[in-house]
């Protein structure tokens, strides 16, 4: 097949904004005159010269008399010069100072069959935040979320994850209490006041002596989950007042001081490499660092620390964090790439990217975000403009090489080049590919909805395409959840293609539309609370107020209930999604709690709450204020 990008329809991808431009009427007049064969007849005679002359004065006439409405354009608001200025546009008569003013640009107009569904969005938002129905659905989350707690604190407190069909802990991830912290801002932001004082206390007690004393961590998993989740309490406690919470647990401080203590250890991660890139594994109790067993870094792992340190340096006021953390980014823009796409190994020892498999799944998937996400945190600041180039250019490789269609129904997906850029295509996307509609969305409007970027004309022909397959690539993230006989999505999914097909393979939905488009190896069966495709549900409601997405959303979370939950407490990873019943896979991983639930609230409340354009979630979703938007600290 060859490597084309897709079509998308023009009415996409037809505002190219300098084809806006308002003309004024005595412009339009004059031109029509000129191109016309009306004045080459009229104007050498008299009587044509006499009408020429009254139709101009009849237009001055107009003009001057004129009664613009307040709204008259983007309304009432249109927007400024480079320093954003805002200039209001009043009633009244025009004054005749401002007849030869250059008229405004116009934004982007929305196309005409998305008029009459975004017309009302306003309103339409405000009635949907207020519904009851989704004010009861977003209790139903909050009581999962407890009793996924309950049953952590009952059989697990203090370990890392928690088995909640043979109810007991175990330390998968260091031995640092990662439920605990991983959770602690989701139960802010819920307000489970209860859970929060459990889990700050917790910390408070416990987490410093066991950094302390603790030997070996994943540097990355470490710093999403541990680190991240302990500033985003810090903020939450400190600056946000812990959201619906009464601020329960200890000070805000005991947040930022464990954050660092953690933090001064992980530095070794960088501070040990002979070169920008990181080591992927750190003894914190040393500390010191080494690489893995085969001498590799996963490229995700290394370029998904920045967000977190930039934090940390910010609210702590020592640049060190954030200076070991940004260089990484500035080295890796100096490496060669495929239209933007890069290996998902890179060598610490050489700083040179391993190996030429390119995909978006696993060991790859947050480079492509956190290019994004830190030059956003970064309120887009002209010294950090380089992650937009490469994250800008990465997508156009991503359309160009990534993306096809499946047979016989057309779901767009991404696929991968295990063998680079010269080697054939495989039509495997991972679970973990669906963080691309959410991330995707948020570049083409930067935080924005997509109705105000369009007001605003932030919002750009690429902007445009990216947005359509973000729409396009969360419906197939669907579809993998209700193609199967749980309602639940595999692991991995292979799609059905001219050059790839096997048969008996489906997902146990054969009421599905798309039973014959996706194919689920025996091997890829298994679920994992995963959070991704709930994440770009989330985004993707936030930017387009589309309610299909929270719709689809709630679909997930039922499906999740159903299967998944543990009477005693908890909820359990599935071994096989499509047979029915499943079997419990005995492994509550944090991103449910930290995740999953979290992003299910959001999805389901009021917009209002961690705005898209103010804070940035780290690839834990753990929220991070954006610099300049918000208090820091």
């Amino acid at each position: 097949m060859s490597s084309q990008s897709l079509p998308y329809s023009k009415k996409d991808v037809y505002y190219d904004n300098a084809k806006f431009r308002h003309r004024s009427f005595v412009k339009m007049i004059s031109q029509s005159l000129h191109t016309s064969n009306v004045k080459h007849h009229c104007m050498s005679c008299s009587t044509g010269k006499f009408l020429f002359l009254i139709m101009i004065f009849g237009v001055a006439y107009l003009m001057l008399t004129h009664t613009s409405p307040t709204n008259s354009v983007t309304g009432g608001f249109v927007k400024g010069s480079k320093n954003n200025s805002v200039e209001h546009i009043t009633g009244g008569g025009i004054r005749f100072g401002n007849i030869f003013r250059k008229p405004p640009r116009l934004p982007p107009q929305l196309p005409p069959d998305e008029k009459g569904s975004t017309g009302n969005l306003g309103h339409e938002r405000r009635k949907l935040n207020s519904d009851p129905k989704w004010i009861a659905r977003q209790q139903d989350v909050k009581k999962a979320f407890i009793h996924a707690w309950s049953g952590y604190k009952k059989y697990a407190m203090g370990y890392d994850e928690l088995m909640p069909v043979s109810k007991h802990g175990v330390d998968g991830l260091g031995g640092l209490g990662a439920t605990v912290v991983d959770a602690l801002d989701t139960a802010m932001i819920m307000g489970a006041d209860e859970v929060v004082s459990e889990a700050g206390l917790w910390i408070e007690a416990h987490l410093s002596n066991r950094i302390n004393q603790t030997g070996q961590v994943n540097l990355f998993e470490t710093t999403i989950r541990v680190l991240g989740g302990l500033l985003s309490a810090y903020h939450l406690s400190s600056v946000e007042k812990g959201m619906d919470s009464t601020h329960k647990g200890p000070k805000p401080v005991v947040y930022l001081e464990t954050a660092k203590n953690l933090a001064d250890r992980l530095l070794s991660g960088f501070t040990s490499s002979p070169t920008a890139i990181p080591y992927g594994d750190v003894v914190l109790r040393d500390p010191s660092a080494h690489p893995a067993p085969d001498g590799r870094s996963s490229t995700s792992e290394v370029s998904s620390l920045q967000l977190e340190f930039n934090y940390l340096s910010s609210v702590s006021g020592d640049p060190k964090y954030s200076v070991e953390a940004m260089k990484v980014l500035e080295h890796m823009k100096t490496l060669p790439k495929v239209e933007g796409l890069v290996p998902i190994f890179i060598n610490p020892s050489t700083g040179e990217f391993s190996g030429e498999n390119i995909r978006l799944g696993s060991r790859g998937d947050s480079y492509y975000e956190y290019l994004l996400k830190v030059w956003l945190q970064k309120n887009q600041e002209s010294n950090v403009t380089y992650l937009y180039d490469m994250y800008e250019e990465a997508m156009k490789g991503v359309r160009h090489r990534l993306v096809r269609k499946s047979i016989p129904n057309g779901l767009v997906f991404v696929g991968e080049l295990p063998y680079g850029s010269e080697g054939s295509f495989s039509p495997k996307m991972d679970h973990l590919v669906c963080f691309l509609p959410g991330t995707l969305a948020l570049g083409a409007t930067k935080g924005f909805t997509k109705k105000k970027a369009m007001t605003d004309s932030v919002i750009d022909f690429e902007d445009l395409k990216n947005l359509k397959l973000a729409e396009d690539l969360a419906k197939t993230c669907f579809e993998m959840y209700s193609v199967t006989s749980t309602g639940l999505a595999p692991e991995i999914a292979y799609f059905h293609t001219e050059e790839f097909s096997e048969g008996g393979l489906d997902g146990g939905n054969k009421s599905s539309e798309y039973v014959n488009d996706i194919i689920i190896k025996p091997a890829d069966r298994h679920n994992l609370l995963r959070p991704e495709t709930v994440e770009s549900l989330f985004v993707l409601y936030r930017i387009t107020e589309d309610p299909k997405y929270r719709e689809w959303g709630w679909q997930i979370f039922e499906a999740f209930e159903k299967y998944t939950r543990i009477d005693t407490g908890g909820y359990s990873s599935l071994d096989d999604v499509t047979s029915i019943p499943p079997h419990k896979r005995d492994k509550m991983e944090t991103f449910f709690l930290g995740e999953t639930l979290k992003y299910l609230y959001l999805l389901f409340g009021d917009s209002s709450v961690l705005p898209l354009d103010k804070f940035v979630f780290n690839t834990e979703a753990h929220p991070i204020p954006v610099e300049g938007t918000t208090k820091w600290g």
